[in-house]
């Protein structure tokens, strides 16, 4: 059994914490949900969840004041995971309902799905479905939490925008929605953040939280 660590999920009033949780309680482990400024700095390990839009993200974060907390865990080299929303707060910027700026620990910019594909035929969105994540070369899982999955695994997705990173070196995994190849998940790092929802993918996302926890 591995044993507990000190995982504090992020609470700033917007997104799928619960659900978050529930999936670390399923793998062993008891998080805590906090957005105190003290348990944030002193965790183990940190996770960034989310559901909703960006500059209400940001605004949230802001108000709470505990967006510099958050840069200083990150700084200090611990774990640190996001999960979708959380995941693309990460970057720049994105032009999500207006520009707002993010924590700007991964170089690059969010963007919204096309409203139509190539071929002029109107694009669901958001894309709410299962849809495959790849490799961007066959070494890009070696000791990543990824390690033990498959190339091509199904993981469940919810999301209208995208992440567009600047750097290469920080795409771990790629999806293809309709004509669109696009960044799933990143790593940089002590950060490793994925636009998919490994709490709502089964055993296979269940492994990719518990393969993080045991590298903490």
């Amino acid at each position: 059994m591995m044993p507990k660590k000190r995982i504090v999920i992020v609470d700033y009033n917007l997104g799928n914490i619960y659900s978050v949780q529930q999936a670390f309680i399923a793998i062993g482990q008891n998080p805590i949900l906090s957005n105190n400024i003290e348990d944030i700095i002193s965790a183990d390990a940190l996770v960034l969840p989310g559901v909703g839009a960006f500059g209400d993200a940001m605004k949230n974060i802001h108000d709470l004041k505990i967006f510099e907390p958050i840069i200083q865990f990150v700084k200090s080299g611990k774990p640190f995971l996001g999960v979708c929303l959380g995941m693309q707060l990460l970057f720049e910027e994105s032009n999500e309902f207006g520009l707002h700026k993010g924590f700007n620990f991964i170089k690059g910019s969010i963007k919204k799905f096309p409203a139509l594909n190539l071929a002029g035929l109107k694009l669901k969105v958001p894309q709410i479905a299962w849809n495959t994540i790849y490799k961007k070369d066959e070494s890009a899982w070696v000791n990543t939490p990824l390690s033990e999955i498959k190339n091509n695994e199904y993981m469940y997705f919810v999301h209208s925008y995208y992440a567009i990173p600047s750097d290469i070196d920080d795409v771990l995994t790629l999806t293809k929605y309709d004509e669109i190849e696009y960044c799933s998940a990143v790593k940089k790092n002590n950060i490793f953040a994925m636009q998919f929802h490994p709490e709502k993918s089964g055993n296979e996302g269940l492994k990719v939280y518990k393969n993080w926890v045991e590298n903490i």
